[in-house]
């Protein structure tokens, strides 16, 4: 079984095109768990409910999330599908969080801060290694610090997802330290 192949299509199922696998998300982000395994053996990905919970239980970046009864399962973050509320509460962020890109995305982000474009949020990490890798995932990385202080004094809102990621709804350039791009 390709784990990674199986992941990257839950994720696109869970988070942008739930028709991909024949599924259908609620207004949090729920779909059933028979479903999603009825979609991925229709993909000629037939995998067990035990095999599905370690694939969530065992994910390095823990982007599933299963109710409590082992019923349901959505994304823990990453949605552009209109209409998803994952019911996140507001959430006080460290001082400083980080956001992996490349060098091609720097005069826009210079111009116009970090948007969320078709996400629900921007997505931010509490440390370097992880944005590192984030950025990693399209070319050299440039990572940016972000003063998620100030914004919070500014009346900015901050939300963690239940695998760590920090989001908010934008990130002005005030706010931004970014490095010189060669």
């Amino acid at each position: 079984m390709n784990t990674k192949k199986l992941s990257r299509n839950m994720s696109l199922a869970l988070r942008h095109r739930p028709a991909f696998l024949n599924i259908t998300l609620d207004e949090h982000g729920w779909a059933s768990v028979d479903a999603l395994l009825a979609g991925l053996a229709a993909r000629n990905y037939p995998i067990t409910r035990d095999e599905l919970f370690s694939i969530v239980a065992t994910s390095d970046k823990q982007r599933f999330a299963l109710s409590d009864d082992g019923t349901r399962i959505r994304a823990n973050q990453g949605h552009s599908v209109s209409g998803i509320d994952l019911q996140l509460s507001p959430a006080q962020p460290p001082a400083r969080l980080y956001h992996g890109t490349v060098a091609k995305a720097i005069e826009g982000i210079r111009a116009s801060g970090l948007k969320k474009m078709k996400r629900h949020h921007v997505h931010l990490s509490a440390d370097v290694d992880t944005s590192m890798k984030v950025g990693g995932r399209r070319g050299e990385p440039i990572i940016l610090s972000v003063d998620a202080k100030a914004m919070t004094m500014k009346g900015h809102t901050f939300f963690q997802s239940d695998n760590g990621v920090w989001l908010t709804d934008a990130v002005p350039p005030v706010f931004l330290t970014i490095p010189a791009v060669k």
